[in-house]
């Protein structure tokens, strides 16, 4: 009886097992397929079914891993923003100077963006009007938190000696850092809002940074 026992067990770990592969390998495909397909035309020029087509899945399958079109657009954009942002951290480690290391830090971002403007624009839209209890939209304002964090200790390591108190200071680099983020989404959301039509993101990006970084280092060695 316990050889019997064992082997039952040992035949349900091994189900459970080849369950739980299949799983991750369609799971795999669905995401593969949706980035594949969104990068290749775009978020608005593609449907769920074409995703199913791709990833070689019925169309109800792709619902067990994902409710939405909108959702598989948060997977796929919080996992490209997750890249930029440890691109730009390796990038603008070391600079010393505040806009030049802001400008490695947030180019990335701008990057993909550039690859696929519209795209982008509906990841934003997704982040700012998408259902609160969506597990990647918070997942993606999480990584929108980090960025951030990341601004923010860029300024301060930036900043010279100035005798402020370094809560302060900390404060000053958090307010300085939503705002160069602000910036980056409206130069982002541009192609959808016609503004500016005939100006460089590059150089908005980088002009908008070093306008905030002045104020910045304005007010805290005042």
């Amino acid at each position: 009886m316990p050889d019997q026992i064992d082997r039952l067990r040992g035949t349900t770990r091994t189900a459970g097992g080849r369950r739980e592969r299949n799983m991750d390998d369609k799971r795999r495909r669905i995401f593969a397929a949706a980035a594949n397909l969104f990068a290749e035309h775009g978020f608005d020029g593609v449907s769920t079914q074409e995703i199913a087509d791709r990833a070689d899945v019925a169309a109800g399958t792709v619902f067990r891993y994902a409710s939405s079109k909108n959702e598989l657009l948060l997977m796929v954009y919080n996992q490209d923003m997750n890249a930029a942002i440890d691109d730009g951290d390796r990038a603008s480690a070391g600079v010393l100077d505040a806009v030049e290391a802001l400008v490695a830090l947030v180019r990335p971002i701008l990057m993909i963006s550039l690859q696929n403007p519209f795209t982008m624009v509906a990841y934003q839209r997704e982040l700012l009007f998408g259902a609160a209890a969506e597990v990647y939209r918070a997942e993606g304002l999480e990584l929108v938190a980090r960025l951030e964090r990341a601004i923010a200790a860029r300024l301060v390591e930036s900043t010279p000696a100035c005798g402020i108190e370094e809560d302060v200071l900390a404060q000053e680099a958090r307010w300085a850092a939503r705002t160069i983020f602000a910036a980056l989404s409206l130069i982002l959301a541009a192609p959808s809002t016609g503004a500016q039509p005939t100006a460089d993101p590059s150089d908005e990006l980088r002009g908008q940074v070093a306008q905030i970084v002045r104020g910045f280092l304005a007010t805290v060695q005042q």
